[in-house]
């Protein structure tokens, strides 16, 4: 009988901890670039939110053939404007890295995520709670942008390729004839 009751128990603590989300992966996406493939974690359980919309964003097609339109060498690549950055429909040289989706701006979700090589993190403007669709992939350590922008996720391979993105002028980082997103894969 105590044998019993100990199975049961066992049984009841492992449904309700699965039940609780406690043993699921956090989302992985593929960005794919001319270069090669950039396999990126999300962070779900740190920034839900900006995760949410970089999943919507992608699964709709909408930063298919956006350009990297901001590169500092050793500071960081930015990308995600799907209004005026689409190299495919509707680019726009001089307003690229102003505009953001149709869907409203995120709250921020700043964290304790550091802001190293790899690290995805949201772009905004001097408004913390204006993030949207863009982002940006650190190439080196920033710990100036530590809890002050949304830190989302992180590149597990293929870094190579966001070293090989086409650097902007020096300063803006402006690029000319970007390199693009090709697509963003979500397993």
């Amino acid at each position: 009988m105590r044998f019993s009751f100990i199975k049961i128990t066992t049984f009841i603590i492992l449904l309700f901890s699965t039940l609780k989300g406690e043993a699921v992966e956090n989302p992985k996406i593929i960005l794919t670039t001319k270069y090669g493939d950039v396999k990126i974690e999300l962070f779900k359980d740190t920034a839900p939110n900006h995760v949410n919309r970089i999943l919507e964003l992608s699964k709709a097609g909408l930063y298919d053939g956006v350009a990297f339109h901001r590169v500092i060498d050793g500071f960081m690549a930015q990308t995600g404007d799907v209004q005026h950055g689409n190299t495919k429909k509707g680019f726009n040289a001089s307003l690229v890295g102003t505009g953001g989706s149709d869907l409203p701006d995120l709250t921020q979700e700043f964290n304790n995520i550091a802001h190293d090589r790899g690290i995805l993190s949201m772009a905004r403007s001097q408004d913390p709670n204006s993030a949207n669709s863009q982002f940006f992939i650190c190439f080196d350590k920033a710990p100036h942008l530590d809890r002050q922008y949304t830190a989302f996720g992180k590149v597990t391979e293929g870094m190579e390729f966001i070293d090989k993105l086409k650097k902007g002028a020096q300063g803006s980082g402006a690029v000319t004839n970007p390199d693009i997103i090709v697509k963003i894969t979500v397993l």
